[in-house]
């Protein structure tokens, strides 16, 4: 980075991850100030946040951070990408209990750095902190990370080695923090560039898959919620398969008085996740799960999901809203020439969407041309982006 470029200057928390991850791939420092000003007895960065740079420190060498005293001042200048150059070991990051996001609020940032590294990642998101569900903060499952993001990475020519582990599955915890899960993410394949993207074909629903997953309470509920799910999708797509995972809690160190080394179960609680392929390879997801406070019957997070799928498959287009911010980064990102992608207006007018337009134009990426589709039956629009040619700076490969 030349030290003559100035930092970008942005203000509040919203977007924060997302502008950490465009300052780390294009090499600009940015300076984010009134960040949560307001909050009397909280202020600055929260716990998630310090975590995230945190991480980003251990997979970057030359990573300067500044904080300011009461947390709402933040100077990042990003480092090179170098994953596990130092060790073939697994980078180990421990999230604290104080967590409110789910560990997707960490793993899609990595994978979006993982392809432009010097090395591969092998990070490994343990400690009380992690939880692998869906949050009411947002954030999907990890399963739905595996199975609904991650294989869109093969569009870009970034297919090999590629794995996501649950080693440890967690619901969120009282008030919603975390549950002592473990998941571990290894993405091997570097390039230089990623490929040029022309996707305008949404094709139609093929196929719908899912996990219903219960966490230290009684298997029954999976098959509950699968149920309720199939009930609903089953007139829309024959081929509907949803697998069962039943796993125990995780325990934690919780010493009493009279029981030094006495230890209590946290992480408790019941999901699920949808993902529906069509014939063209879109990927449309859903997530639900039980809510912290619990008081919530299978029944309802079965048919919830389900409803929300048919909701991610209504708005139309070839990437769903959760997986949009992804594609559209990776061709900003690539080689320069112009790629196209039909979305959905439901998708291209959501907030994160237009803020992160305006992010990729801050950085310098060329603005977006968008025009109605040709199908005009479809409330769909195609949105050209020309690449701006980052590409991985650390490892000349193809």
């Amino acid at each position: 980075m030349s030290e003559s470029q100035p930092p970008l200057r942005f203000t509040g928390h919203h977007s924060l991850a997302h502008r950490l991850v465009l300052s780390t791939l294009t090499g600009r420092a940015v300076h984010i100030s009134q960040i949560r000003p307001s909050l009397p007895s909280n202020p600055g960065l929260a716990p998630h946040e310090i975590s995230l740079l945190r991480l980003l420190e251990a997979v970057t060498n030359g990573a300067h951070i500044e904080i300011s005293y009461t947390g709402t001042i933040l100077l990042y200048k990003p480092g090179l990408i170098s994953g596990n150059a130092a060790g073939k070991s697994a980078i180990r990051h421990e999230i604290a209990a104080t967590c409110l996001r789910g560990a997707s609020y960490f793993l899609v940032p990595l994978a979006l750095l993982a392809p432009f590294s010097k090395a591969p990642f092998n990070v490994l998101l343990t400690g009380p902190g992690v939880i692998t569900s869906s949050t009411l903060s947002g954030d999907i499952s990890v399963d739905t990370v595996r199975t609904a993001i991650l294989p869109l990475y093969s569009k870009f020519g970034i297919d090999r080695n590629i794995e996501l582990r649950i080693l440890q599955r967690s619901n969120a915890g009282t008030r919603g923090r975390g549950g002592a899960g473990e998941v571990q993410i290894i993405f091997g394949h570097q390039i230089r560039l990623p490929k040029t993207l022309h996707f305008m074909n949404c094709g139609r629903i093929k196929r719908i898959r899912g996990v219903a997953y219960s966490t230290g309470v009684s298997g029954s509920n999976n098959a509950r919620m699968i149920d309720a799910a199939r009930g609903v999708l089953n007139p829309f797509a024959a081929d509907t398969y949803i697998f069962s995972d039943v796993s125990s809690a995780a325990l934690i160190a919780a010493p009493e008085k009279n029981n030094p080394g006495a230890k209590r179960k946290v992480g408790l609680g019941f999901g699920l996740s949808l993902v529906a392929e069509s014939s063209t390879g879109t990927l449309y997801s859903a997530d639900a799960a039980s809510p912290p406070a619990g008081g919530q019957p299978p029944e309802d997070i079965g048919q919830q999901c389900a409803y929300y799928l048919l909701e991610s498959i209504a708005r139309g287009g070839c990437a769903s809203l959760e997986a949009a911010p992804t594609m559209l980064t990776l061709m900003a990102m690539g080689s320069e020439d112009i790629g196209r992608i039909q979305l959905g207006k439901d998708v291209i007018g959501n907030e994160k969407i237009i803020q992160l337009a305006r992010d990729l134009n801050n950085f310098g990426a060329a603005g977006w041309g968008i025009r109605d589709a040709e199908d005009q039956s479809k409330d769909e629009v195609i949105v050209s982006i020309v690449g701006r040619g980052i590409g991985n700076v650390a490892r000349k490969i193809g």
